[in-house]
């Protein structure tokens, strides 16, 4: 694509905007990366903070019974099972960067209940479903770049997220169960 709209610009002779697009689309970039960081930041700290007091542990107690039934093959005390909560927090904060190094060790903790076999097992593929796909109260990144661009009201959008991330999140779980389901079927008719 790039290489087609070069050669569309040099015919056209329009290769001075399209450098000049380049320049000015690098510096933005550079700018929201700047703005991003500083959010990220501060919400890692605050995350840390919670951490520190005791809060996510609560919070992790208030939501263990309902991941118990989300994720059933976890033992009740596995790590596999912290570094869940872990990730499924920080997407509740719109923390997207900081829930991946938690949803990877989730991973990895996952594989190894699965006996280091290299197919997915149920609890990864929720796993993954509800990482693409989780409530988010917080859109601190969407936030970040609103107040970057000065928009007038960049917390508008918190409403729309919550209801947008609350029916994916729904509709992740559901088609994540039903193709379990589809799947436990086929295994007992065979």
């Amino acid at each position: 694509m790039l290489l087609i709209g070069l050669v569309y610009a040099a015919i056209n002779g329009t290769m001075s905007e399209v450098t000049e697009g380049v320049f000015t689309g690098a510096k933005e970039a550079v700018a929201i990366c700047i703005g991003l960081i500083s959010v990220l930041t501060f919400w890692l700290g605050l995350m840390k903070v919670a951490e520190t007091a005791g809060i996510l542990k609560q919070l992790a107690k208030l939501v263990h019974p309902l991941a118990r039934k989300v994720f059933p093959e976890v033992p009740k005390d596995h790590p596999a099972m912290g570094y869940i909560l872990s990730n499924l927090t920080a997407n509740v904060f719109g923390l997207g960067n900081a829930a991946t190094p938690m949803g990877i060790k989730a991973m990895e903790e996952l594989k190894r209940l699965n006996g280091g076999k290299d197919e997915a097992s149920r609890s990864m593929i929720t796993l993954l479903a509800l990482n693409t796909a989780c409530l988010t109260l917080v859109p601190t990144t969407v936030i970040s770049i609103r107040m970057s661009y000065e928009s007038e009201a960049p917390t508008d959008i918190v409403s729309t997220t919550i209801f947008a991330s609350g029916c994916a999140m729904i509709g992740a779980i559901c088609i994540d169960r039903f193709f379990y389901y589809l799947r436990s079927r086929k295994g007992r008719s065979s």
